[in-house]
């Protein structure tokens, strides 16, 4: 291939990977509005003024603003990203907004370095099927979580991607409620809550949201100090 070509391909790529990623940018948000609803979200989740939530795979903020306004500045937030030129991106939005209640946290590819029995609820939003070591990280937000406290997985499922494999689907940047469904189980959840079919990701009918709301199985929680 000529240098030139080479340059082309790149520049295409990169024209797709800023298309796949606009979603998450502010100018998006409003729109985002539209297909997703975040108070819905928020009453499935049980999400309210005064809680201590996490958003792991918070992107540039989209969820974490949601969240802010929704526990208040009785309560906090803990906005997780595994790249810090989006963190910082949330960083500015957050003092444009003055939310003093929100901490931006660098997580590791599998701990997202959450503090331990503190959090009502934990959500992963469009994330869990980018997650490699996806049961250290349940292993990890178990812990985050007070005794009564959620976990919350959203993604989209692609149609198309039906009764392939877990790496398959992976592959294809999205994941069956199934599969998620299991693995919650296995590391020691309760599933609370199954929507199956929560409105189409970006009106694409062929896109369905699912969630998963968890608990705390009561024999895998740590007994609390009295």
């Amino acid at each position: 291939m000529k240098r030139s070509n080479k340059i082309y391909t790149f520049l295409f790529l990169i024209g797709i990977i800023e298309i796949a990623s606009a979603q998450y940018k502010e100018d998006q948000w409003a729109d985002r509005d539209t297909w997703m609803d975040v108070s819905k979200i928020f009453k499935l989740s049980n999400i309210e003024a005064g809680d201590f939530v996490a958003d792991i795979g918070c992107h540039e903020g989209y969820l974490t603003i949601h969240i802010a306004k929704q526990v208040g500045a009785s309560g906090k937030v803990y906005a997780v990203d595994v790249r810090e030129d989006r963190l910082n991106k949330l960083d500015e939005h957050l003092r444009e907004r003055k939310f003093t209640h929100v901490n931006t946290i660098l997580g590791d590819y599998d701990n997202p370095k959450l503090p331990e029995k503190l959090l009502d609820a934990v959500v992963v939003m469009d994330t869990y099927h980018e997650m490699d070591d996806y049961m250290v990280i349940l292993k990890h937000i178990k812990k985050s979580l007070k005794p009564d406290g959620r976990i919350v997985i959203i993604e989209k499922f692609k149609s198309r991607m039906r009764n392939k494999t877990r790496d398959e689907q992976m592959e294809a940047h999205t994941l069956s409620v199934d599969y998620v469904k299991s693995e919650l189980e296995e590391a020691g959840f309760s599933i609370s809550t199954e929507i199956k079919n929560f409105g189409s990701w970006e009106n694409e009918t062929n896109k369905k949201i699912w969630i998963l709301v968890g608990t705390p199985n009561e024999l895998n929680r740590e007994p609390q100090n009295k």
